[in-house]
């Protein structure tokens, strides 16, 4: 974001001018959009509901300033993005819409009174006139539709952008809670809506089990549902623990009932479970008594709920009260706040990831919050730490981010113990090897110096070493390299090309049959050839990700000029730092040194992150076995031609690509000359934008770097 932008954005809306309020509302409606096409399309939010309903707050009151600012592109006139995926679409007979949001109990009162001076415009109601409202917990999940005919099951589909949702009819006739058909009395054609959810105990199983099997976990109920039943194979789905609760409706020809409540109980009729504790609260005080109760009864719900919903009950009424833009005038959701426990934090554990990062976690007395038991919260880093300045002993508050991440929003000053110290960030790394910490200058990061050597690094430096991206071993998982390394089978990641000579020991495993042994060495042996820049990749050096590896596989071209070149630069940078202060004014850096720094994307900070790597001699060891077990394909340098268009460019490609892969993308900016990076800086010429892009973008408009969208990319790639 521009100074200029973070200036609008910290403004109020009565503060900002037209010309202000036209930049901010552009801002907030791509933000928006690509939050929206997160959490509907990829089942993956970046942001909690909260944040969420921030954005779109902000939004609607700059357009309720400025009504010339309101489109048929806005945020508030549509529902969720377009679907995009493999899934046939289905244009709803009726929208599916949205629900507008109440945060209080005034906007909840607002709500009331406006509904109130509707029906007195519309039929003239009485003053005193009572307004029944049906009241239900606001399910956190996936809304649906399905269509009967005639008593049959048709069709079901998602919402959708409100019009036009994906056919997943086939995976909802796996849910048992869905009828096949409908049960006595019922319209000839109805589509009956609701929502498709995930409890938390089956949820919580399912995990362990895609754990087990090496699989891909999810974050929270929410989104395991809505993955489960978006899956492409409807087999997968029947596995999956889903439930439904009906609770509106679409087109329905005839529609006999008069009210809401009514309608709630021909739908148990038909064969539907209805949530049992909707209910029908007939004064402002009824509702807000309901809404406290959920609030209570949260916890202990089997489900997720994030709110109530209140619908006017007379069907009539709503008909007259009508709509506005993307939700009903008669129907509201009152959401809760963010759910806070507290509990006494028993110590500060230190976990240690794949390049040595240590990360402070607390370790908490199990609480319930929101309906899940919360043991373990992550402290961020020592600056965290020092800031929030909780100690072992202190009763801490508690929170889960977008009820799913919990968070330590610090600690409660009446109940600290008289005696507590203050936490001291460990010099040196928890495991065996106790190497010391190295704090990286100017950030925040602390690192164990332990290398490839620290058991801790080792299982998830050897994950990260069969990955995708770097040797891609199919069937050597998680869960499996943590169970070999753990009864010494893996210990470095040469041990991973010793398996094939344990192949009998590793068939007398729990889980493994000859198939699957015949499997992973065959994987394995087809491994023991690769390129250069994967190799580089694959070693797990901090700072060094797949785009730097690249980079300098193209500069040194073999994998033993390579690393004899990273020994000499050590050597000098260790000779350089250990002269005398004055002696070092009048004294160059070693050629090797300087070159490395002088590689593209490299510089001082990662070339001394590489040095300090390679002065541990366990992890050139590990290098070197590597190196005697493997065939490292060497790197042709590329010989740019001097007409080539993007000769001496660097290109940095982000967001999503729609006409080819980002590697396609980024093999054709490489063949017309251009250096592509991951990263953007002030040597980046230019950057490609493609769909959901984020920091990056916003990086290059701050530094005034040129942008290209992917349409007028394939134009300059021709």
């Amino acid at each position: 974001m521009s100074r200029a932008a973070k200036v609008v954005a910290s403004l109020s809306v009565e503060e900002m001018t037209e010309r202000q309020s036209r930049s901010e509302h552009k801002r907030l409606a791509d933000e928006i959009a690509r939050h929206d096409k997160l959490y509907h399309e990829q089942d993956s939010p970046e942001i909690s509901d909260a944040d969420y309903d921030k954005l779109r707050r902000r939004l609607k009151a700059i357009e309720e300033r400025f009504p010339q600012l309101v489109d048929m592109f806005s945020p508030t006139q549509r529902v969720a993005p377009t679907p995009t995926t493999a899934f046939a679409k289905v244009r709803h007979a009726r929208p599916m819409l949205s629900l507008d949001n109440a945060f209080s109990d005034e906007e909840l009162q607002g709500f009331v009174d406006r509904v109130r001076r509707g029906l007195e415009r519309e039929i003239d109601l009485a003053p005193d006139a009572e307004i029944a409202l049906a009241c239900e917990p606001k399910i956190d999940g996936l809304s649906i539709s399905l269509r009967y005919e005639d008593g049959e099951f048709t069709v079901g589909a998602t919402r959708g952008d409100g019009s036009v949702g994906e056919d997943v009819t086939a995976n909802l006739r796996t849910i048992q809670d869905i009828p096949h058909k409908l049960k006595g009395k019922f319209p000839g054609t109805i589509d009956v809506r609701g929502e498709i959810y995930m409890e938390r105990a089956a949820f919580q199983e399912m995990n362990r089990r895609q754990e087990a099997a090496d699989e891909k976990t999810f974050a929270n109920p929410r989104n395991a549902a809505a993955g489960s039943l978006r899956q492409l194979d409807p087999e997968i789905t029947a596995t999956r623990p889903l439930r439904f609760f009906a609770y509106a409706w679409g087109e329905a020809e005839p529609r006999p009932w008069k009210t809401h409540s009514e309608y709630l109980k021909l739908l148990r009729g038909w064969g539907f479970r209805v949530n049992p504790l909707s209910q029908l609260c007939r004064t402002p005080e009824e509702v807000l008594a309901y809404y406290r109760q959920m609030g209570v009864e949260r916890p202990s719900l089997p489900y997720d709920i994030d709110g109530v919903v209140y619908k006017v009950d007379r069907i009539d009424w709503q008909e007259r009260l009508g709509f506005v833009s993307r939700a009903p005038r008669w129907a509201i959701a009152h959401k809760f706040p963010a759910e806070q426990a507290r509990t006494r934090l028993n110590g500060i554990l230190i976990q240690v990831g794949r390049t040595g990062a240590l990360t402070p976690v607390a370790d908490l007395e199990p609480v319930n919050v929101g309906g899940v038991m919360v043991s373990r919260a992550s402290l961020h880093n020592a600056d965290e730490i020092e800031r929030l300045d909780v100690r072992v002993g202190d009763m801490v508050v508690v929170q889960r981010a977008g009820d799913v991440i919990p968070q330590v929003l610090g600690f409660v000053p009446e109940e600290r113990p008289k005696k507590t110290h203050k936490f001291h960030f460990p010099t040196h790394c928890p495991c065996p090897l106790e190497t010391p910490v190295a704090a990286e200058e100017g950030g925040v990061v602390r690192r164990c110096s332990g290398g490839l050597e620290c058991p801790f690094q080792q299982v998830e430096r050897l994950r990260y070493f069969v990955s995708r991206g770097c040797f891609d071993i199919e069937g050597l998982g998680g869960v499996h390299i943590e169970n070999f390394h753990r009864d010494g089978l893996l210990k470095v990641p040469g041990d991973v090309f010793r398996l094939p000579e344990k192949a009998d020991e590793i068939g007398r495993r729990e889980g493994w049959g000859k198939t699957s042994v015949q499997k992973l060495v065959a994987a394995i042996e087809a491994r023991r050839t690769i390129p250069l820049d994967r190799f580089i990749n694959a070693i797990g050096i901090p700072l060094i990700g797949e785009a730097t590896a690249k980079i300098l596989a193209q500069e040194y071209g073999e994998v033993d000029d390579w690393l004899d070149e990273m020994l000499k630069a050590t050597r000098e940078r260790a000779a350089y730092e250990g002269l005398p202060k004055k002696e070092k004014a009048a004294a160059e850096v070693g050629p090797s040194y300087g070159r490395l720094c002088n590689v593209e994307q490299i510089g001082v900070t990662t070339a001394d992150a590489m040095g300090e790597f390679f002065r541990e001699g366990h992890n050139v060891e590990i290098i070197r076995d590597l190196r005697r077990q493997l065939t490292v394909q060497p790197v042709t340098r590329r010989v740019v031609a001097d007409d080539a268009r993007l000769k001496d460019k660097v290109v940095v490609f982000t967001g999503e690509m729609t006409s080819m892969t980002r590697d396609q993308a980024k093999a054709r900016a490489e063949e017309l000359g251009a250096k592509v990076t991951d990263s953007v800086s002030k040597k980046t010429s230019l950057v490609v934008v493609g769909e959901n892009a984020g920091s990056k973008a916003r990086k290059a408009a701050e530094l005034g770097i040129p942008t290209m969208t992917e349409e007028e990319w394939l134009k300059l790639a021709e």
